[in-house]
């Protein structure tokens, strides 16, 4: 089961009211009245405090935490690896990047330039890379804690972490080329328009979540399930053959123990899977169009759809993030039984009308003024998306905007039936092609590798490296020259590519004196069979060479035509 891996105005059953209850305008503080007794559905709260549907200030707080909880992941990842990956010494360093954009561009830093590539780091010191790397995760890293820990925000903090992830992802090359980057970014962007303006607080008065906001994200869970479900069905035949599930949880990049069991599984529960996949993609986000209660099953739906996904492989935040818009199907009646009985009450008194003729705060207004702009511009940039979705060519992953507000989605419309891996071997034999030279294995974080040892657990987290090899292994080395970077600071064993490793075969000896790569191909081994029984979770078969034996001295001229660093051993 896949996935990756809200529209314009409120649904009718979200309107339905008793006969003679008069409705509060949209925005007011007493946004709907007393419910009907059936109303509330599951989750509804405390008798004591009860919950009207239809408003949405505990919603707000649960979304805010779970973006700043996405936010915080992504900002963890990225203080761990981006200086071995974009820093000064990085696999690809963005400054060489930047210097090409700007180059590109007549050597200007002007608006062609910043809209092909927003970053703050045009604005920013570029003689430290690493520092500068390091303090745009810091500061999202405690911003997001802030909001993570206090469910408060306002509009300055989440637009704070809005730019300081668009500037990484804009300066991330291939390793910030997934579509979770672009998700996160939309998820983030709508939620600035969560929050009031300046205010810090859980519950801020006069401050409702716009209905405009809670159906833009119902818009992104809409998009994104739809989108996944369109580009299976035009893409591999086997999701028309209810057979892709029997390649997936061994071939996708990055598989974890249950996997293993998973991919095991009868041939009769991987088409019902399949067909489960299907369901979820295809016609359960038309729920969402169906009122409330069908709108919360969605929700619901999902969310267990994406928990199913996190458990059984490693998909980066992707199914965690994918799970934030789907919160936004719930509202306070719905979701009483999460807080207590005093924010509860809170939330009851806030639902009542306010007094007649109260005059709109300076800043509720431009709040307002902010949640129109805001619908008519995702109506606007829709309009690609719309017309992707319907094209029997679709395309998946794709920004149509430079500032990634509003894109298409999809996850695995082709399946690999086979998986490969690259193998990266170093010796210290002074000849690589001595029969008798002995070749020993750098193992990575979590990627396949050494045939006993168990997969890796690691969701929310992500090894950028990890995941970028599982395509470098059905694609060439020329087509990913970072591949021979990396070589070369294994053989000066430089320190911090060697963080990106689980271990070095030659630590505390020599340096190899040359590196080669090797492709195999991987399998899961049989339960209970001659190599489950060896203590082994794979087996595996050479396929042959995928890079030469390279050595330091013979990539000299490699690095110096791409402006790269000449590694220098620590």
């Amino acid at each position: 089961m896949l996935a990756v891996p809200d529209m314009a105005a409120p649904s009718a059953g979200l309107r339905q009211r008793r006969p003679g209850r008069d409705r509060a305008p949209d925005g007011a503080p007493g946004a709907a009245p007393a419910a009907s007794p059936d109303s509330p559905g599951p989750g509804v709260g405390a008798a004591a405090s009860p919950l009207s549907p239809g408003t949405f200030w505990l919603t707000r707080i649960v979304l805010l935490r779970s973006i700043a909880l996405l936010y915080f992941v992504a900002f963890l990842v990225a203080f761990h690896q981006n200086k071995q990956l974009i820093g000064e010494k990085g696999l690809l360093p963005y400054k060489l990047y930047l210097q090409d954009v700007k180059k590109y561009f007549k050597g200007k830093v002007g608006l062609d330039a910043l809209s092909y590539a927003p970053t703050l780091i045009w604005f920013l010191d570029w003689s430290d890379m690493d520092s500068t790397l390091d303090c745009l995760a810091l500061a999202g890293l405690a911003v997001a804690a802030f909001v993570l820990l206090t469910g408060c925000a306002n509009m300055v903090l989440m637009s704070l972490l809005w730019l300081l992830y668009l500037s990484l992802v804009n300066v991330g090359q291939i390793w910030y080329s997934f579509g979770w980057e672009s998700q996160l970014l939309e998820t983030g962007f709508l939620g600035i328009f969560l929050c009031p303006l300046w205010t810090l607080s859980r519950l801020p008065q006069r401050s409702p979540p716009s209905r405009i906001v809670i159906w833009a994200f119902r818009w992104l869970i809409f998009r994104i399930m739809l989108g996944a479900g369109l580009i299976k069905i035009r893409g591999d035949r086997c999701w028309r053959e209810l057979t892709c599930m029997d390649y997936h949880y061994e071939t996708q990049p990055v598989p974890n123990p249950i996997s293993y069991f998973m991919h095991h599984s009868p041939w009769w529960f991987h088409r019902f899977e399949t067909l489960v996949n299907h369901f979820i993609e295809l016609l359960v986000p038309f729920f969402l169009l169906l009122g409330r209660r069908m709108c919360i099953l969605h929700g619901l739906l999902q969310m267990l759809f994406q928990v199913l996904l996190i458990i059984s492989g490693n998909l980066s935040f992707l199914n965690w993030l994918t799970m934030v818009p789907s919160i936004a199907c719930f509202d306070d009646a719905s979701l009483g039984l999460l807080f207590g009985s005093r924010l509860r009450e809170r939330v009851a008194r806030m639902q009542l009308p306010g007094p007649e003729g109260e005059r709109l705060s300076l800043g509720s207004c431009v709040r307002r003024v902010l949640n129109i702009s805001l619908g008519l511009l995702i109506i606007y940039l829709s309009i690609p998306v719309v017309l992707n979705l319907l094209n029997s060519r679709q395309v998946m992953n794709t920004s149509f905007n430079p500032l990634r507000i509003v894109n298409t989605y999809g996850a695995f419309g082709s399946i690999t039936k086979e998986r490969t891996e690259v193998i990266l071997q170093g010796t210290a034999s002074l000849d690589p092609n001595d029969p008798t030279a002995v070749w020993e294995e750098f193992e990575f974080k979590c990627k396949p590798g050494d045939l006993r040892r168990r997969p890796c657990l690691i969701s929310p987290y992500h090894y950028r490296l990890d995941w970028l090899m599982w395509f470098a292994a059905f694609q060439t080395y020329e087509q990913n020259e970072w591949i021979i970077h990396l070589a070369g600071k294994l053989l000066a064993q430089e320190e911090e590519t060697l963080s990106l490793l689980a271990t070095n075969p030659f630590a505390g000896r020599d340096p190899p004196r040359w590196i080669r790569g090797e492709h195999f191909k991987y399998k899961f081994s049989q339960p209970g069979g001659k190599h489950a029984s060896d203590g082994k979770w794979w087996i595996r078969k050479r396929i042959g060479p995928y890079f030469p034996p390279v050595n330091l001295q013979g990539l000299r001229k490699f690095f110096k035509d791409r402006n790269w660093p000449y590694p220098v051993r620590d």
